[in-house]
């Protein structure tokens, strides 16, 4: 997304929180980046007060960077920095992209003041009052993230093509009950197929410390990073299966690269992963295993599915209709539309 509008001619400013995570990202796109003090209304005594009056600062800093930088529309995509910045340009036009099926709580508070909403699904339209302007986009993914040739993707891992491949990732900052079951069940695991485990920080060193008390026959079938970067892309590609969480890149990515799933949710955050889920299984491209049932029930699942290539076929077909790869170019146009003057007009 961020490409397809850095290759606009339009100037475009990239507005975050202080202390997040999207700086360096947003910078290595080459998009100019700016940060403003946010918070979420959530938390008990002091923290309210605190939360209110880091969103308060950030009204005021969104005020004067609006008046400085004088958009001519403005593009939420969530966050907590999405709130002082919509109540500081509501009178500029607005465009929302919501990358979960359900929207959070920051978007949807938006949505009654945009111009345009961009969602990924058609099932996103029931969570919009009728009558308001929503166009199905679907979810964007990033341009770095090529399709490989197999074999190049097996030749990045130093893995086999001739044996079941399944990767295992977490998200961006990984998931430590889907790190914990798998280092529980690798011994019985490697044995037939290979695996590329992605941990992120947290997990690492107990990951790490698993694997080398693997043996050399079976460590041979194991690669395990905290994270890949430039070789994302090689990973979905070699992969069979993935267990993955469900959060919001579940919707683009797995179709873009027909890679069929179990699928994790998040326990302990509202239900935005659930829903993400539920929409991916109801169109038989993946398979949920719930948090709390990964100690029993992730071995025997990865075992049933790897071993059904008629049905990994069926999933991965499905997987793969869902694919939307003009998303981030539609979402762009829909930008530059609302924009320009007859666009923004209401």
């Amino acid at each position: 997304m961020l490409q397809a509008l850095a290759n606009k001619p339009e100037e475009v400013l990239w507005v975050g929180s202080i202390g997040g995570i999207e700086n360096d990202l947003v910078s290595r796109a080459g998009v100019p980046f700016t940060a403003i003090p946010a918070a979420g209304l959530h938390g008990v005594g002091l923290k309210v007060f605190k939360n209110f009056w880091q969103l308060l600062r950030g009204y005021f800093a969104a005020r004067k960077l609006i008046r400085e930088f004088n958009p001519d529309v403005l593009f939420f995509t969530g966050g907590f920095v999405a709130i002082p910045i919509g109540l500081a340009g509501r009178k500029v036009p607005t465009v929302l992209c919501v990358p979960d099926i359900e929207p959070a709580l920051a978007l949807k508070t938006l949505s009654r003041f945009a111009d345009q909403i961009a969602v990924p699904t058609p099932d996103s339209l029931a969570y919009f009052p009728k009558g308001q302007a929503v166009t199905v986009a679907g979810y964007p993914t990033r341009p770095e993230l090529k399709v490989w040739d197999q074999a190049e993707a097996f030749a990045q891992f130093e893995l086999s093509p001739d044996k079941p491949t399944l990767l295992v990732t977490g998200g961006s900052l990984g998931a430590l009950s889907i790190n914990r079951a798998m280092i529980s069940i690798l011994p019985e695991l490697l044995g037939e197929i290979q695996v590329i485990h992605l941990t992120g920080n947290r997990t690492w060193p107990e990951v790490e410390a698993a694997r080398e008390q693997l043996p050399d026959v079976l460590a041979d079938n194991y690669r395990a990073y905290p994270f890949l970067y430039e070789a994302m892309g090689a990973a979905f590609s070699a992969a069979d299966l993935v267990v993955s969480r469900a959060g919001a890149s579940v919707i683009g990515e797995l179709p873009q690269y027909q890679l069929p799933a179990i699928l994790v949710p998040y326990p302990y955050a509202w239900r935005y992963q659930k829903i993400n889920a539920e929409y991916l299984s109801s169109k038989n491209a993946a398979v949920i295993v719930r948090d709390e049932d990964l100690a029993d029930q992730l071995l025997p699942m990865i075992n049933s599915l790897i071993s059904d290539t008629p049905k990994l076929k069926e999933m991965q077909s499905a997987m793969g209709s869902l694919a939307t790869p003009q998303a981030a170019a539609q979402i762009a146009e829909l930008l530059v539309k609302i924009a320009s003057p007859q666009g923004g007009a209401q």
